[in-house]
């Protein structure tokens, strides 16, 4: 098969190869899927898991990508809930190789059937996502209607996820960002807008959950802005500015093949958009993901035409 690795952490996504790579076999609870789209995080080179394995062993040169789309190959001994020919996407296990490739085994349980409606390109770029949005909302921030919702990076993927769900949730959101993204996060339903750069953070007032996708100076700021009993939802690594009455959580988004499909029904009765900004096929990738430019949206590859 064909595949896009990376041997060299140093030289993040410009040590990108395409390369020929035997295909995966499905292990005890796997399937193979045959990968039609994949997406993309900027970030994904910096993970320690793309590098070592759970015990720490060096496993480059690997596959990264880990948000996929496509239909199941083969199945493994013991994997029941898939069949052969299934349409589905999910996750793929962030030690394991991933899905910038033309084949990838992953546990059954990581996928979610992807109806026949809903393009591969749609179903690549939900799982990351829309999962970090819906657990940082729901699963960690407990999110209740009628709340107050401040929604950092609100142009981007997972903001555009955030502000959506959070609004169909019956929360009033604030949506921040640079001044370019205005438009866009209002668009996908944020009732303001901050501007980080020229607008005061401080103006907003108290908040009930703050979903933290910058860090820094900005958490630190929005921490004191949490209410009492609010709290502060971070997915980029320890909570280091902690709200003085609530609580602060920072968490790493798991596959759940039940949120998988809430989701999907929402993008498929309308009431969720994605936010697709590039899409490339495996030929073009390691151009793509060498961007000259800011990257907006969700980056997908297309595998397969």
């Amino acid at each position: 098969m064909r595949a896009i690795v990376v041997a060299d952490e140093a030289a993040g996504t410009a040590g990108m190869t395409l390369v020929e790579r035997p295909d995966p076999p499905a292990a005890i609870n796997d399937v193979v899927v045959e990968v039609h789209a994949s997406g993309w995080v900027p970030t994904e080179l910096e993970w320690p898991s793309t590098w070592a394995d759970r015990a720490n062993r060096d496993r480059s040169p690997s596959v990264p990508g880990h948000e996929l789309a496509g239909v199941v190959a083969s199945l493994g001994y013991g994997t029941t809930g898939l069949s052969v020919g299934q349409r589905v996407f999910g996750l793929a296990d962030w030690h394991r190789d991933g899905s910038l490739a033309e084949y990838v085994a992953i546990e059954a349980r990581n996928l979610a059937p992807l109806p026949g409606d809903v393009d591969f390109t749609v179903g690549a770029s939900l799982p990351i996502s829309g999962l970090t949005a819906w657990q940082g909302l729901f699963d960690h921030g407990r999110l209740q209607a009628g709340q107050s919702v401040l929604a950092h990076g609100a142009a981007g993927a997972v903001g555009t996820m955030v502000t959506q769900l959070a609004r169909e949730a019956g929360a009033y959101v604030i949506g921040t960002g640079r001044a370019a993204d205005r438009d866009k996060a209002l668009e996908f339903g944020a009732h303001e807008f901050v501007d980080l750069a020229n607008d005061s953070l401080k103006d907003v007032g108290g908040i009930d959950l703050v979903f933290d996708v910058i860090g820094g100076d900005v958490q630190a700021t929005s921490a004191a802005l949490v209410k009492t009993g609010g709290t502060l939802v971070s997915v980029v690594g320890p909570v280091e500015a902690r709200p003085a009455d609530g609580l602060a959580i920072d968490f790493v988004v798991e596959a759940d093949r039940a949120q998988l499909t809430e989701i999907v029904q929402r993008v498929r009765d309308g009431r969720l958009r994605t936010n697709i900004g590039t899409t490339a096929s495996l030929d073009d990738a390691i151009t793509t993901l060498n961007p000259t430019e800011r990257i907006k949206g969700k980056t997908i590859i297309r595998v397969r035409p």
